[in-house]
């Protein structure tokens, strides 16, 4: 199975004459050679010009493919396309090549874009049909791989991230009041780009531009109800689908790992991955972790309750896994270069700074010891496992969840706002925007004639956190490893399983009164008791005060520095205040919340300087 690091990039306008645009086009995709170092394709005609970016790890795998006029170019994996390969052949197609590309090629062929229902896998896919001197654009089910667009002129541009749209001449890097308040209220909505003029596929959906004309096509979504299996059974069948889920993604010619923190996600899937390697007779699994100073110097709080350390030792004795500690200091987090690599990776600010940083970091270390990771990222969306829903207030609040707890942690607007000029928050009003985002996507719920008020309201929930927070989740992990050189895969994210544990009612999802009910379930037996039982800590972050310190220290020079590209948006002032107290960054319940303001000015005035963003405020 081909292996995901690649990018796409492309230009169709059947009004211009884009025969001579190749440059332009190659340009594109120069701005992704991350994605795919060892080379790219183009594909040109008058009316379009499309190109990937590969990276050779398993032979090469040349993009875009031409298949009886249907020009296909694909970033990521279809996990399915030897069992769809095999269907298309038996129904009379004759493969040249063993490319997924050609498979989607001759997919659509055979069901035009109801391909997009049999398709299982993480992509973003570009379809060229000469024919109809049509475009469409495709997006996998939960949106693990991005796919941006944005008209020109009397055409359109895509591609697999926004940089390379920024790359096109004709496209503006300007940010509006709307863009702002996204990025501001981290609100993960469906189909925002952020820049103006640019939007992304939405996930379950397909665009199809012919023309002028551009229609939006829904293929999926999550369904409630329906759900007759009793507690045994559903707890089986989601071992069986996770089981099958981790099996059908190590399908792979290069070595894998998994990420592994401890955490009952990542141990999941490392028993999985494990015993699946010891079927099948080959070398030990390999383990990834990442730390931040020595073990006796972690401290508990609110938020972090237990290292990760002794847990990872005990799923690494349980599986003979062959492990790795990538220790990380301070001095890791404030490299510039590494700053500026996980920032140009997302082409957005985040409020989550160090954790950019510290993820790009751990990616570019395993990247030199094997090129594909297993991650456990969406667990907690898709079995409940987030914070917040063991916390009532937050739970009842009226906007997304993960805004109730950064204010209910002392953000006054949320994550990331506290430091910015009063006016200027005034005009973006982040809370109501969050408020607004929050009611479209519980907008989006149905609901079941005989749901009473709280199976109602979780299933809300439980909505919010596998659409609008993956959608802040899933480009945070995919685009930093691929800038790394690490491809991702994602058990968790198989979209069976996820629908699956959807339609669950909320009693069985919480049958024993714990976070992940059914998940831990699932996985007892796999796992060692104590680490089954260990509470939900979240991603480790550094936890002396060197970082904290550094972080204020940077916060003064900007202060100081009026020409600093986001001193007109600050409250000079707050932030004055803010630095001077450097131990409010470093331990106790709100310390996180405080570093997200921190970290908001300083990934601000890094953006503004580097992607050269012109605000229409």
């Amino acid at each position: 199975m081909e292996i995901d690091m690649s990018g796409i990039a492309g230009w169709v306008d059947t009004q211009r004459d884009l025969s001579r645009e190749t440059n332009t086009v190659r340009a594109m995709a120069g701005a992704m050679a991350c994605r795919g170092p060892d080379g790219e394709g183009v594909w040109t005609s008058g009316a379009a010009v499309i190109a990937a970016r590969r990276r050779d790890l398993n032979g090469p795998d040349v993009q875009p493919v031409v298949v009886q006029g249907v020009v296909v170019a694909c970033a990521g994996d279809v996990y399915n396309a030897p069992e769809l390969r095999t269907e298309l052949q038996a129904r009379g197609h004759h493969f040249e090549t063993s490319s997924e590309a050609e498979v989607i090629a001759r997919a659509f062929l055979e069901w035009d874009t109801a391909l997009a229902t049999r398709l299982t896998g993480i992509y973003g896919i570009a379809i060229w049909d000469t024919r109809a001197q049509e475009l469409i654009l495709v997006r996998d089910r939960l949106g693990a791989k991005p796919l941006f667009y944005a008209p020109v002129g009397e055409g359109v541009v895509f591609a697999s991230e926004r940089k390379a749209l920024l790359a096109h001449p004709l496209v503006q890097s300007r940010v509006g009041v709307e863009g702002l308040r996204e990025v501001l209220s981290y609100a993960g909505t469906p189909g925002q780009a952020v820049f103006e003029g640019m939007a992304e596929v939405r996930p379950g959906h397909l665009i199809r531009i012919r023309g002028e004309r551009t229609t939006q096509e829904r293929y999926w979504r999550l369904e409630a109800g329906g759900h007759t299996d009793d507690l045994d059974t559903t707890v089986a069948t989601i071992r069986e689908l996770l089981d099958g889920a981790v099996r059908q993604q190590m399908r792979a010619d290069v070595p894998l790992c998994v990420m592994l923190s401890g955490g009952l996600d990542s141990s999941g899937l490392t028993a999985m991955a494990a015993r699946a390697l010891r079927e099948r007779g080959d070398e030990p699994l390999r383990t990834f972790t990442v730390t931040f100073g020595a073990e006796e110097d972690f401290r508990a709080d609110e938020v972090w309750g237990t290292p990760d350390a002794p847990f990872v030792r005990q799923m690494v004795e349980a599986v003979g896994a062959t492990h790795t500690d990538i220790v990380l200091r301070a001095g890791d987090l404030l490299d510039p270069v590494i700053r500026t690599n996980s920032l140009r990776a997302k082409d957005i600010p985040s409020p989550l700074g160090n954790m950019n940083t510290s993820l790009y970091a751990l990616c570019r270390a395993i990247a030199e010891h094997v090129p594909l990771a297993l991650l456990g990222d969406a667990a907690d969306g898709i079995f409940g496992g987030n914070m917040w829903m063991s916390m009532p207030p937050l739970l009842k609040a009226e906007t997304l969840p993960w805004v109730a707890m950064a204010q209910w942690g002392g953000g006054k607007h949320g994550m990331g706002t506290d430091l910015l000029d009063p006016d200027l928050l005034a005009t973006l009003d982040v809370p109501g925007y969050a408020a607004q985002r929050y009611r479209e996507s519980i907008g989006d719920v149905v609901s079941l004639p005989d749901d009473t008020p709280e199976e109602k309201r979780m299933r809300e929930v439980w909505h919010l956190g596998v659409t609008n927070w993956l959608g802040t989740l899933l480009p945070h992990g995919e685009s930093i490893s691929q800038a790394a050189g690490l491809a991702f895969r994602l058990p968790y994210l198989d979209h069976d399983l996820v629908s699956y544990v959807y339609g669950a009612p909320w009693a069985m999802k919480s049958f024993d009164g714990r976070e992940k009910s059914l998940l831990r379930a699932a996985l007892r037996g796999l796992l060692p008791d104590t680490v089954l039982e260990r509470r939900k800590t979240p991603y480790p972050t550094p936890q002396d005060d060197i970082y904290a310190r550094a972080l204020c220290a940077e916060l003064m020079e900007i202060v100081n520095d009026t020409s600093a590209p986001v001193s007109a948006l600050i409250d000079a002032e707050a932030v004055k205040r803010f630095a001077a107290e450097p131990g409010e960054l470093v331990s106790g319940p709100r310390a996180w919340v405080s570093r997200t303001h921190a970290e908001m000015v300083l990934q601000l005035n890094d953006w503004l300087d580097l992607y050269r963003v012109h605000l229409t405020l």
